[in-house]
């Protein structure tokens, strides 16, 4: 019975502090581009991969401050943004979030897939995209070509992480980005290729044989010598894969037969894209500030300082609407408080007042029950005396009627105008003789007449006395 086989490559966990230290950048677009510049952002990031985000999709609105936003949540550390002019396709790469910003003019550019299309047998495998490309800066060393040479060699130098060569795997080193400064014309070539290892010192037909994962076709040979002296002159690359240009593998090597210890060429095959960039200026902030550096025009000391005096103005001003604004917002959330606080009592007080209306209504349905009841054992005392302030007035709803809407002030006018009315007849008929006992008789039942009323005339309930008496 056999065993199991045992694990003898062992796959060490980053930590969080060494995931921290790996730079990433965001390869973004801002506003609105052609077709052709899109696919350049497309390889772009995957150039920068896997430490950047490939499947991003931005808008056209989004503004610097909204990648700012969200950097600290994605770890990210630096910004290359495309964006398209008249004059011409630009980039900027910046530092975030407090810069600084290289200004570029892409004056060429060709696509990853033009450069593939260049190349008898292209090579493409997502494989070589898992780890991060090394850089290479040539031609940027000097103190005679400036300090802007230094300050763009340190930021393209911080946007790929760093490699220790003791500690990091051979098979990590998959692809290569080259940046290489042209004295003669002052551009930038950037260029992205993959590492490819090879036999030293074999043919073409043997190198083949070797390397591919399935045995060439011999079916329109006799021999397998002749397939093997069909090229066997020497090409280009034949010569330059010579023993100068070989060497030893410390490790083992990603593909067939590239062990530790084995004499091995390595070439460089372009996987695109290309682009030549000239160095526009460079800003002190992420996109804005102070300018140290322009291609073109050359400020004088006055200049400078004038600058730097407007700049700080801006700076101020900017701090003291900041502080207004938060200013603004304490007492807005104030106010919005204290509003809150005034509807809550307010309900509360309803509230009560509901429970007292309640209250009332439930002891004068209690006292109707007992009115009709002449034989009641409650004493007059045992009722409950309300006090003056909330005992309720008579109203038209006591005798009947359905519809009282006219105020105290109305009812005593007109009380007012029948008492008047009353007193104009009963002069009258005083001024009138006493002929017989009948004319004292109607004018006694004059005066007992009821006075006019603009209430409905008062119906007892049916199935019993009324609950209230009208006094």
């Amino acid at each position: 019975m056999g065993h199991g086989r045992k694990k003898k490559r062992t796959h060490a966990v980053p930590t969080q502090e060494e995931i921290e230290k790996i730079p990433k950048t965001l390869v973004v677009k801002s506003g609105g581009v052609g077709r052709s510049v899109g696919a350049l952002v497309s390889d772009v990031r995957h150039v920068m991969e896997p430490n950047t985000a490939s499947k991003l999709k931005e808008r056209k609105t989004n503004k610097i401050k909204d990648y700012i936003a969200v950097s600290s949540q994605l770890g990210l550390t630096h910004l290359m943004l495309f964006s398209q002019t008249e004059a011409g396709t630009n980039l900027r790469i910046g530092r975030i979030p407090r810069g600084p910003t290289l200004y570029f003019r892409v004056n060429k550019y060709s696509l990853a897939k033009d450069c593939l299309k260049l190349q008898r047998t292209p090579h493409v495998s997502d494989a070589e995209y898992k780890t991060s490309p090394l850089i290479i800066l040539n031609n940027f060393a000097g103190e005679e070509k400036g300090k802007e040479l230094k300050l763009m060699t340190a930021m393209l130098q911080n946007m790929f992480p760093a490699i220790n060569p003791s500690t990091m795997h051979l098979s990590d080193a998959r692809r290569v980005v080259l940046f290489n400064y042209n004295e003669a014309t002052g551009m930038v070539d950037f260029r992205h290729f993959t590492i490819v290892v090879k036999p030293v010192g074999v043919t073409k037909g043997v190198k083949r044989v070797i390397m591919a994962k399935n045995l060439p076709s011999l079916a329109g040979y006799d021999d397998i010598s002749e397939y093997v002296l069909r090229e066997a002159f020497a090409s280009e690359s034949d010569v330059e894969d010579g023993p100068e240009n070989s060497v030893t593998l410390p490790q083992d090597y990603v593909g067939r037969g590239n062990t530790k210890n084995e004499q091995r060429a390595i070439r460089l095959l372009e996987l695109g894209p290309r682009m030549e960039l000239r160095l526009m200026k460079i800003e002190g902030g992420l996109c804005e500030g102070e300018i140290l550096y322009h291609n073109y025009l050359h400020k004088t000391k006055s200049q400078l300082e004038k600058e730097a005096r407007m700049r700080q103005i801006k700076l101020t001003r900017q701090a003291r609407r900041r502080q207004e604004q938060e200013q603004n917002v304490e007492r807005k959330k104030k106010v919005k408080s204290r509003k809150v606080n005034t509807a809550k009592n307010e309900k509360t007080s309803d509230d009560d007042k509901n429970d007292y209306d309640d209250e009332y209504d439930s002891m004068s349905e209690a006292d109707s029950d007992m009115a009709p009841n002449d034989h009641s054992d409650v004493e007059p005392e045992a009722k409950i005396a309300l006090p003056k302030s909330t005992r309720p007035r008579a109203s038209a709803d006591d005798f009947g009627a359905d519809e009282y809407k006219e105020s105290d002030d109305e009812d005593e006018g007109a009380r007012d105008a029948d008492m008047e009315e009353d007193e104009e007849d009963y002069a009258e008929e005083e001024r009138k003789p006493a002929k017989r006992s009948k004319t004292s008789k109607s004018v006694a039942q004059k005066k007992t007449k009821p006075t006019k009323s603009k209430f409905a005339p008062f119906k007892p309930a049916k199935g019993g006395k009324p609950s209230n008496k009208r006094k």
